[in-house]
C-alpha cells in the first residue's frame, strides 16, 4: 500500500508541474511572436519608408475630361388633362474621357439629341422634384447616350442650366 501513496502522490506532482510549464512556454512563444513583429514593424516604416510611394504618385498623370455641348433642348411635359402645360428647357454637356471621342461622337449627335428629347417629353413635372429627381434624369439620360453611341463611352451628362415653367 505504500506503493501505491508513493506512486499516486509522484502522479500529482508531475500533473501540477505541467501546467506551469505549459504556460511559461505560451508566455515565451507569445514574447518571441511580439518581438519578431516590432522588429519587423519597425523594418518596414524606417527602411522601406513611403517616400517609394510617393514618386510613383507623381509619374502618374491624370488626363482631364473632354466636354462636348448639346444643343439647347425646349420640350413639353407630360400633364394631366385640363392642366396648364409646363415646358423644360435643358442645356446639356457631355464628358468624355479622350479627345479623340469627339470626333467619334459628333455624327451621332442628331441621335443623341433625339433619344433626349424623346425620353424627357415623357417626363411630369414631379419627376423632376428636388436632388433626387435629377440625379435619376442625368442617371437615365447617361445610359440612354451610352447606348445610343455604343462604342464611345460618356463618363457622365452635365447640366448646365435646367428650367421649368
Amino acid at each position: 500500500m505504500a506503493d501505491n501513496e508513493a506512486e499516486g502522490g509522484a502522479d500529482t506532482t508531475e500533473v501540477a508541474a505541467q501546467p506551469k510549464s505549459k504556460f511559461k512556454l505560451i508566455v515565451m512563444v507569445v514574447g518571441l511572436l511580439a518581438v519578431l513583429g516590432g522588429g519587423a514593424a519597425t523594418y518596414f516604416v524606417f527602411f522601406r519608408g513611403g517616400h517609394d510611394d510617393e514618386k510613383h504618385v507623381e509619374a502618374v498623370k491624370v488626363k482631364p475630361p473632354v466636354f462636348v455641348d448639346v444643343p439647347d433642348m425646349l420640350v413639353n411635359l407630360t400633364g394631366n388633362p385640363g392642366e396648364r402645360v409646363q415646358y423644360l428647357k435643358v442645356k446639356v454637356v457631355l464628358e468624355l474621357k479622350e479627345e479623340k471621342q469627339i470626333e467619334e461622337l459628333k455624327p451621332n449627335m442628331p441621335r443623341v439629341t433625339d433619344i433626349f428629347q424623346t425620353y424627357m417629353r415623357e417626363l411630369r413635372a414631379s419627376d423632376l422634384n428636388g436632388s433626387a429627381g435629377l440625379f435619376r434624369l442625368k442617371e437615365e439620360l447617361t445610359r440612354r447616350v451610352n447606348n445610343a453611341v455604343a462604342p464611345v463611352k460618356v463618363s457622365a451628362v452635365l447640366f448646365k442650366e435646367i428650367m421649368v415653367q
